[in-house]
């Protein structure tokens, strides 16, 4: 392993159990609130995330979700498809391209989405705030941000 300056650092950290420990969290996390959702609103994980970000951007395309949520343009232009279909949200006309359009959520998928975040803050809350003081999250969601720059920044260089 190498530090920022290119020198040897050993780490105390084995690094492959704590790669291993991540994705079995982010797995078993995933599960846990996608069945909260799919039982309180018959609203997949899948399906939230692009909502929480149509709700959240202006002008929403399917590349901005897919930036924000590190998939695929293809994956998150099949998951809007299903999340139109369904009635909770539409596709209209990109003012600043005609090439692209733009997504808003429908007054029921605004209306599902609000009631989801109440289930999906909650389900956090059990499964994260209980476990470890407000600090050591603090600390955890500082460090999984670092991590996540960092790897962005080192993609970025390699292109």
């Amino acid at each position: 392993m190498e530090s920022n300056d290119g020198s040897p650092v050993s780490s105390p950290v084995e690094l492959g159990a704590l790669f291993s420990d991540l994705v079995r969290l982010e797995t078993e996390l995933w599960d846990v609130v996608d069945r909260r959702l799919r039982s309180d609103h018959d609203l997949p994980l899948s399906w939230f995330e692009p909502m929480q970000v149509i709700a959240r951007v202006e002008d929403c395309r399917v590349a901005d979700i897919a930036d924000a949520l590190s998939i695929t343009v293809g994956g998150v232009s099949k998951l809007v498809d299903r999340i139109e279909s369904a009635g909770w949200c539409e596709r209209g006309p990109n003012p600043n391209d005609a090439r692209s359009s733009v997504l808003a959520l429908t007054p029921v998928g605004r209306r599902v989405l609000e009631a989801a975040n109440a289930s999906f803050v909650d389900e956090l809350a059990v499964r994260l705030s209980a476990a470890v003081s407000p600090q050591r999250l603090g600390a955890f969601a500082s460090t999984v941000r670092d991590l996540r720059q960092h790897i962005a920044n080192r993609q970025e260089g390699t292109r």
